[in-house]
């Protein structure tokens, strides 16, 4: 049997791995010269470092050091909004681990043989009975993946009709600054902007700033670092220790739910499936689970069977997820100076245990 995988990110290489470990034919079809990913950091949660578990690659990402969960939400002068029970949250769901997205990328990479990687591959159209037309040629297998991203070739040539990803309202800055004495994950929500933090193992920090702005426009870090100079510590100090090579700004996509995630001998997964926006930081966890789920269900119950357990499987869960995803970052953007005042006197009054709730079924997930 064959798999053929459109895009060589996290879920396309979670799925390679996952196929070639059940002694599928693999071939990784990825657009980028290499397989890699620069400038960002990933928060892999509990129900993540399950699904690589399953990969027997969960262990390696523990042993370069765990994660705190988020401790909670911030004002911009520092008092607490939200805040949450970290004890508890690794006590009731398990481990978190914050890493650079390239060690995640080359983690997966070196789980898969490398005769199965083709990169500098470009997919142009693929069709239901398992063909993939692409900048080396054709190729056709049993199952094709689409695994490429929220503006998925897979996904316009075989859903034609269905509507493309939409920009949300709001863009997102992702970084990493130099070493710094951070301790603890956190978001400060201001009007209509926000500024997360999580510490590294390595002392490093993984910031990510997200602010309402038309789709397209840009901002440097000289920019950034005055529109966030008045925020608490250490904020001012961590956009002062970054390097504006290390800055890497995207515009915030999701897509409508789509009434099927199969077709043929098709199936998508991660962003093509279900682009969400990142506030509850689950893409890369769902792209995750969505690799291990796909290949137990063919590889169990053949391809058009499996293929509709998936869809039965995953489309709830992560459409589920991707609303409540879209739910949770709201407030943060609200631009009326009554709707945050009344946010920030509401939000201290809820109880410590909201936030917990509300992701219980994200964490709580198993293969």
């Amino acid at each position: 049997m064959k798999v053929v995988i459109v895009g060589g990110g996290i879920g396309g290489l979670a799925a390679a791995v996952a196929f070639e470990q059940r002694g599928w034919q693999v071939e990784v079809l990825e657009r980028a010269p290499e397989f890699t990913e620069i400038g960002a950091g990933v928060s892999i949660q509990p129900n993540g470092l399950r699904a690589l578990d399953a990969l027997g690659l969960g262990e390696p990402l523990r042993s370069g050091g765990l994660a705190e969960p988020l401790a909670g939400v911030r004002r911009t002068d520092g008092r607490w909004l939200i805040r949450n029970d970290v004890d508890d949250l690794k006590r009731r769901f398990g481990q978190w681990v914050t890493v650079h997205r390239a060690a995640l990328i080359d983690l997966l990479r070196a789980a898969v043989a490398t005769s199965a990687l083709r990169p500098g591959t470009e997919g142009h159209s693929v069709r239901p009975d398992g063909t993939v037309v692409h900048s080396g040629g054709t190729s056709t297998a049993d199952l094709v993946v689409g695994a490429d991203g929220v503006h998925s070739v897979t996904r316009r040539s075989v859903w034609p009709h269905v509507p493309g990803a939409h920009y949300v309202g709001y863009t997102t800055w992702r970084l990493i600054t130099s070493a710094h004495p951070v301790t603890v994950s956190a978001e400060t929500w201001g009007r209509g902007e926000r500024f997360g933090h999580a510490p590294m193992p390595d002392g490093r920090v993984y910031c990510y700033l997200m602010a309402n702005a038309p789709a397209g426009s840009r901002t440097g870090l000289d920019q950034l670092r005055e529109r966030f100079a008045r925020w608490h510590d250490p904020i001012p100090a961590l956009l002062a220790s970054a390097h504006e090579d290390a800055v890497s700004q995207h515009d915030t996509y999701e897509l409508s739910e789509l009434d099927t995630y199969v077709d043929g001998k098709v199936a998508l997964l991660g962003d093509a499936a279900h682009a969400m926006t990142p506030n509850l930081g689950q893409g890369a966890c769902q792209a995750l689970e969505d690799a291990v789920t796909l290949a137990a269900a063919v590889d169990t119950f053949g391809v058009p069977a499996g293929l509709a357990e998936y869809d039965r499987v995953r489309r709830p869960r992560t459409q589920l997820i991707a609303r409540r995803s879209r739910q949770a970052g709201a407030p943060a953007h609200w631009k009326s100076p009554s709707l945050t005042a009344l946010r920030d006197a509401a939000l201290p009054r809820l109880p410590n245990s909201l936030f917990a709730g509300s992701v219980t079924s994200a964490y709580t997930w198993t293969l």
